[in-house]
């Protein structure tokens, strides 16, 4: 077979857009770690050498990603069930520990059933190309996350009709004004789906859940709320944003949400909501049909977190008052740095390149942040996103604070 040495389209595109990443000091190095995951853990330098740093960059809220209850909850599935699942759930990857893990987040979360799968991203993007038809309308908060927007596209192309709507972050007036648009754009014989994350993860913001419940039984809509980053977190007791907003679950009609954040830190999402909506879930989600059940190992040590969480919800108030304290001291010293309840601390620096340069001047001083900037935040908002957990102590915030000052 002939070959040749000429570079195709594909490859000269390719180096012209990593080239132009790292002439603007955008490109995105992987950190790789040599420890668990908790509030100090061991990075790799330079020189592919282990030293410790402050680790403020994870989703590890709860401090349960190296909590010895749930590590051991892991070990004991790999050595009782295995390394994998090797099936999909239809087939023969359901194991006893998927569906007593399914009973304990819909009795956490105070709904009739729950379903879970690989992530959080093929959890949701299982929602609306399974049950949203032709004919249907979607209303979604324009900072949704990603996965949220994959899934409103790929139904808009699968199920041809499927009537899409966008309304600015929070904005409760605007949002009134699509589910009339909605309600006169659908017959009655289809459905309005509304969207929205609880806590939104670049900005640390809140949904108002109350005031979009009462819009939704005015209107007659679905009311999905995706609470990867309140889950563990929001409310007296973890329940999520809903909790936080003195609501109960049922006040939800379905919630998407991860077991790699607070519950544990490992991977994993799930669907939690009526049984009905659960099981054409389950018969006709492409997302668990052709794809493996979620490992036995993080399916027991999920439910390990969420058992420890139960019994020690004082975790959480730990986290609250960890945020609150690292936003008092991170304003103190001059940044500006989102109001917010939540374990998001987004400090505003502008420019991406900034962002990036700054998130590399704190790994020097031994403080783990990440800078965000476009395409994940728009243009000229770009931030370091400092993440807290319970597992902080004040004196790891203060660290953080004193390397903030040196910049």
């Amino acid at each position: 077979m002939a070959t040749t040495t000429t570079p195709n389209a594909f490859a000269l595109r390719a180096a012209s857009l990593l080239k132009g990443l790292r002439d603007k000091g955008e490109f995105k190095h992987l950190q790789v770690l040599e420890s668990p995951m908790d509030a100090e853990v061991l990075i790799r330098d330079a020189a592919g050498k282990p030293r410790q740093v402050l680790c403020f960059c994870s989703n590890n809220y709860l401090g349960l990603a190296n909590h010895p209850e749930v590590v051991e909850a892991g070990i004991k599935a790999l050595k009782d069930y295995g390394a994998g699942t090797a099936s999909v759930r239809f087939i023969c990857g359901t194991f006893a520990p998927h569906l007593e893990l399914e009973q304990r987040i819909a009795r956490f979360l105070g709904v009739e059933a729950a379903y879970t799968f690989v992530s959080c991203w093929n959890a949701t993007e299982a929602v609306f190309p399974t049950l949203a038809e032709p004919g249907d309308a979607i209303i979604s908060d324009a900072l949704n996350h990603a996965c949220i927007i994959d899934s409103i596209r790929l139904a808009t192309v699968i199920k041809k009709g499927v009537h899409k709507f966008v309304y600015p972050n929070n904005d409760m007036d605007t949002f009134e004004t699509r589910l009339k648009e909605a309600r006169n754009t659908i017959d009655d014989d289809h459905a309005i789906w509304v969207i929205t994350d609880g806590v939104f993860s670049m900005e640390g913001s809140i949904a108002n859940l109350p005031t979009m419940r009462n819009l939704c039984n005015q209107y007659g809509a679905i009311l999905c709320v995706d609470d990867s980053h309140g889950t563990g977190v929001m409310g007296k007791t973890g329940r999520g944003t809903h909790e936080h907003h003195n609501m109960q679950g049922a006040d939800i009609d379905l919630f998407t949400g991860t077991l790699g954040k607070a519950l544990g830190g490992a991977a994993g999402g799930y669907i939690a909501g009526a049984k009905d909506a659960v099981e054409l879930i389950v018969q006709r989600a492409r997302p668990t049909l052709f794809s493996n059940a979620l490992p036995v190992t993080v399916a027991c040590s999920a439910s390990k977190a969420i058992e420890v969480l139960d019994r020690d919800p004082s975790r959480v108030d730990r986290l609250r008052d960890n945020c609150a304290y690292a936003r008092k001291q991170i304003r103190a010293v001059g940044f500006e740095v989102i109001e917010s309840p939540t374990a998001i601390c987004p400090v505003i620096v502008g420019e991406t390149a900034k962002a990036i340069a700054m998130s590399k001047r704190l790994l020097e001083l031994g403080v783990y942040v990440i800078g965000f900037g476009y395409p994940v935040v728009p243009e000229g908002e770009a931030r370091l996103r400092c993440q807290i957990s319970a597992a902080h102590t004040h004196q790891h915030i203060d660290a953080l604070v004193d390397a903030l000052k040196k910049l």
